[in-house]
C-alpha cells in the first residue's frame, strides 16, 4: 500500500458530530494515523443518526458515522474521570494535532487545557473547533447546525428578497455547518503543523464556525459595506433571460441561453416557432422585461422533453444547459465511476456499502483504503497497550467504565 500525503501525522480526535471528525477524516484519507476518542457504551453521537439500513437504528450501522470515520482507529475513554483524564494525557503527549469539537462550557470537564498539554507537548497543535470561538460574549452559548446557519447569515441569503417576500430562511440540507467547519479546521491544523516545521512550536487554534459560516459567503458579507445592501435570494426578474429552471417530463433542467446567438440556436432546436421573432422577444433585455409571456410560451414545449436528451441536443448546439441532478443521478454517473469516486466499503457490522472517497488524485500519494470506519472501542487494547498498559490493566479499565 502506498504511503499517503500525511504518512507519520499522529491526530487525535475528540467531540460528537460531524466538524472534529469530518476535520481528521480528511487528513486521515490523506494517509495521518487518526485515533478517534469516543465516550464509553454509548459513543458519538453520530451512531445514533441515520440513515441506517433499512431504517432500523444500530450504533455500528449508521451511515454517518461510517463515512465520517474511515482509516481511523477508534478508542472509548471516559474524558470525565480523573484516571481517563491522565490516560488522555499520555496520548497527547504522543501526537501531533489534537481536534476537538467540546463545546467551551465542557472543554474544562474533559481537561481540555491546552497549556497543560503544551508543558506535556511543547509541539502540540490543539484545534478547538466551537461554535462561536472562545471568546466574546456568545462563546458560551450552544448552537445546532440550524443556529449556526443563522448566526452566520446563511440562512437569510436563502429567504425571501424583491418579489418572494413571503419566503421565510431556509438552511441547506443536513449537517452542512459541521462539513464546512471540518474542512477550514484541517487547512487551520495543518497550516499550524507546517509553521511548527519551521520553529518547532505547536500552537492553539480558536476555530469559530460561525465566523467560517461568514466567510464562505461570497460577496454577501461586504455588500452592507460595499452598496449598503443586504443580499438575499433572488427570486424576482431577472435582467437578463432565459435564465431559469424548467420542468421536463423525466426531471427538471436548467436553462441558460442569454448570448443572443445561443439564444438563436435554441430558437432553431424548438423548430423556429412563430412566437419568436415577436419584436417583444427580440433581444435578451426584451426577453427578460417580457419574461413573464416567454415563460409561458417555454414551459409546454420543455415540458414535453427528456431532461438528457434536450441536454445533448443543447450540448451539441454549444447551449449551456444542465441537468438538474438528483444524488441518485450523481451516484449513478458514468463519469464519476470512470474517476473512482465511489467505492464499495465493507464493515463487519454494517455491511457493504458505496461511499465517496476523495475530490482529488495524487500521482505518488492516492487515497487508499486502509480501514473501515471502527466499531465502537475496537482499537482500545491495541491502542492502550502501546502506552504500556497491561491486558488486565485494559480490562480493569473496561469494569471500571473508564474505557
Amino acid at each position: 500500500m502506498p504511503a499517503g500525503a500525511l504518512t507519520g501525522l499522529r491526530i487525535l480526535e475528540c467531540g460528537e458530530m460531524v466538524a472534529a471528525a469530518y476535520a481528521a477524516k480528511l487528513m486521515a484519507d490523506m494517509g495521518a494515523e487518526v485515533i478517534k476518542v469516543e465516550p464509553p457504551r454509548i459513543g458519538d453521537a453520530a451512531r445514533s443518526r441515520g440513515p441506517f439500513p433499512g431504517r432500523l437504528p444500530h450504533p455500528e450501522k449508521s451511515g454517518l458515522f461510517l463515512y465520517l470515520n474511515t482509516n481511523k482507529r477508534g478508542i472509548t475513554l471516559d474524558l470525565t474521570h480523573p484516571q481517563g483524564q491522565e490516560i488522555f494525557h499520555r496520548l497527547v503527549a504522543h501526537t501531533d494535532v489534537l481536534i476537538h469539537n467540546c463545546h467551551p462550557t465542557q472543554m474544562a470537564a474533559y481537561g481540555l487545557d491546552y497549556e497543560r498539554f503544551a508543558r506535556l507537548n511543547p509541539g502540540l497543535i490543539m484545534t478547538s473547533i466551537t461554535p462561536f470561538g472562545l471568546s466574546g460574549p456568545h462563546k458560551d452559548y450552544q448552537a445546532t447546525d440550524l443556529t449556526l446557519w443563522n448566526a452566520g447569515g446563511l440562512c437569510y441569503l436563502n429567504g425571501g428578497g424583491p418579489g418572494s417576500e413571503d419566503l421565510p430562511p431556509l438552511k441547506p440540507f443536513g449537517q452542512q455547518a459541521g462539513f464546512q467547519a471540518g474542512v477550514h479546521a484541517a487547512v487551520a491544523s495543518l497550516g499550524a503543523f507546517f509553521a511548527r516545521l519551521q520553529d518547532g512550536s505547536g500552537q492553539h487554534i480558536d476555530f469559530s464556525i460561525q465566523e467560517c459560516l461568514m466567510g464562505i459567503s461570497e460577496f454577501a458579507g461586504i455588500m452592507p459595506t460595499y452598496a449598503n445592501q443586504v443580499v438575499v435570494r433572488f427570486t424576482g426578474n431577472k435582467a437578463i433571460r432565459p435564465l431559469d429552471i424548467m420542468e421536463c417530463k423525466d426531471g427538471w433542467i436548467y436553462l441558460c441561453c442569454v448570448e443572443e446567438h445561443q439564444w438563436q440556436s435554441f430558437v432553431d432546436l424548438m423548430g423556429n416557432p412563430e412566437w419568436a421573432s415577436e419584436p417583444i422577444f427580440a433581444t435578451r433585455l426584451h426577453r427578460a422585461e417580457n419574461w413573464d409571456a416567454l415563460q409561458v410560451l417555454l414551459e409546454p414545449w420543455v415540458k414535453e422533453q427528456s431532461v438528457y436528451d434536450l441536454y445533448h441536443k443543447a450540448q451539441a448546439r454549444r447551449i449551456p444547459f444542465a441537468p438538474v441532478s438528483t444524488m441518485g443521478d450523481i451516484l449513478a454517473s458514468e463519469h464519476l465511476r470512470v474517476r473512482g469516486f465511489f467505492a464499495a466499503i465493507a464493515h463487519p457490522v454494517a455491511g457493504t456499502f458505496t461511499y465517496p472517497t476523495a475530490p482529488y488524485h495524487f500521482s505518488r500519494t492516492p487515497w487508499t483504503l486502509r480501514r473501515p470506519a471502527p466499531c465502537l472501542g475496537q482499537h482500545n487494547a491495541e491502542v492502550y497497550g502501546a502506552l504500556g498498559f497491561s491486558a488486565q490493566e485494559i480490562a480493569q479499565f473496561q469494569r471500571d467504565g473508564i474505557i
